[in-house]
C-alpha cells in the first residue's frame, strides 16, 4: 500500500486512495485497542481474521438488500470499498446486557434485555465517544430526522439477521458497533452501512460454555485473541475447522 496516498490512518484500519474515482482500499491492521486506546498491543494475524470475517458478514448484508460500502475483498488484509462521507455517529444495538450498559444501570451482565436497544454515541476520542440523544443530533446536525430513522431500521434489520446467523453456529449475539455514511445515488442522498462488522466491533458469546469470542478477550485478558476470532471464522465456514490460528507467515489460513 505504499504506492498509494494514505486518507485516513484509524486504530485498527487505514484508508487509501482507491483505483477508481469513488473508491477506496480498507486495510486491516494487527493493532488490537481497547478503553479509548489506553490499553494497546499488536495481534498479529487478527487484521487477516477481520477482513475476511467483515467481507463474509457486508456480502451476506448486500445479499439481503442492507446496502454497504463493500465490493470486494482484494487480498487477506484489504477491501475495495465505496468512498462515503461517514456520519459522525456509532450506532449500538444491544440485546443482552453487557459492557457500560451494567455499570450505567446496575444490570446483571447476561441478563436478556426486554427488547433490542438502540444507542447514538459521537464519533469523537477525546471525548470519549459520548452517548447521544436524537436532540443531540437534530440540534448539532450530525444526522437529520431521516437519516436517524434510516439508520435505526437497518441496525435492527442487521440486528435481526445476524443474531439469526450467528445463533446457527452457536453463538449469542450480545451488541454489536456499526456506522453509516453518505453517497450519492444520482440525484438522492442515501445512506450505507460503512467501517466493518467483526469480532472487533461486536460481542459473541459462545451459546453452550458462555466463552467470549470477541475484543472482551483482549479488554479482560481471557486468552488468545486470534485463536478466539479464529473460532469465530471456523464456525461462519470461512477458515477450516482442522487449521490452527497460525501459518508459516504468523497469520491465519483462511478460506479463500
Amino acid at each position: 500500500m505504499s504506492r498509494r496516498r494514505l486518507v485516513y490512518e484509524g486504530k485498527a484500519k487505514n484508508l487509501y486512495e482507491g483505483p477508481e474515482p469513488g473508491t477506496l482500499v480498507q486495510y486491516f491492521k494487527d493493532d488490537a485497542t481497547a478503553f479509548n486506546k489506553q490499553k494497546h498491543a499488536i495481534v498479529d494475524g487478527k487484521g487477516v481474521l477481520n477482513n475476511r470475517i467483515s467481507e463474509f458478514l457486508m456480502t451476506q448484508l448486500n445479499a439481503i438488500g442492507i446496502r454497504t460500502h463493500f465490493i470486494r475483498r482484494i487480498n487477506m488484509r484489504e477491501q475495495l470499498i465505496r468512498a462515503v462521507e461517514i456520519i459522525p455517529l456509532e450506532v449500538v444495538v444491544r440485546n443482552v446486557a453487557a459492557g457500560s450498559l451494567v455499570k450505567k444501570l446496575g444490570l446483571t451482565q447476561g441478563e436478556a434485555l426486554p427488547r433490542p436497544i438502540v444507542e447514538f454515541y459521537y464519533k469523537d476520542d477525546k471525548l470519549g465517544d459520548p452517548m447521544v440523544s436524537e436532540e443531540h443530533i437534530a440540534a448539532f446536525n450530525w444526522a437529520g430526522q431521516q437519516d436517524m430513522d434510516d439508520m435505526i431500521s437497518m441496525a435492527l434489520r442487521v440486528n435481526d439477521f445476524l443474531s439469526g446467523l450467528f445463533m446457527g453456529v452457536g453463538l449469542k449475539l450480545v451488541d454489536f458497533k456499526i456506522e453509516f455514511g453518505h453517497i450519492w445515488d444520482g440525484d438522492t442522498q442515501v445512506v450505507l452501512l460503512a467501517d466493518e462488522i467483526s469480532p472487533d466491533s461486536m460481542r459473541l458469546w459462545d451459546v453452550k460454555s458462555g466463552r467470549k469470542l470477541d475484543k472482551d478477550v483482549f479488554r479482560e485478558n481471557l486468552g488468545d485473541l486470534v485463536e478466539a476470532y479464529a473460532e469465530v471464522a471456523r464456525r461462519l465456514g470461512v477458515m477450516p475447522e482442522n487449521v490452527s490460528a497460525g501459518d508459516d507467515e504468523g497469520g491465519p489460513k483462511l478460506v479463500h
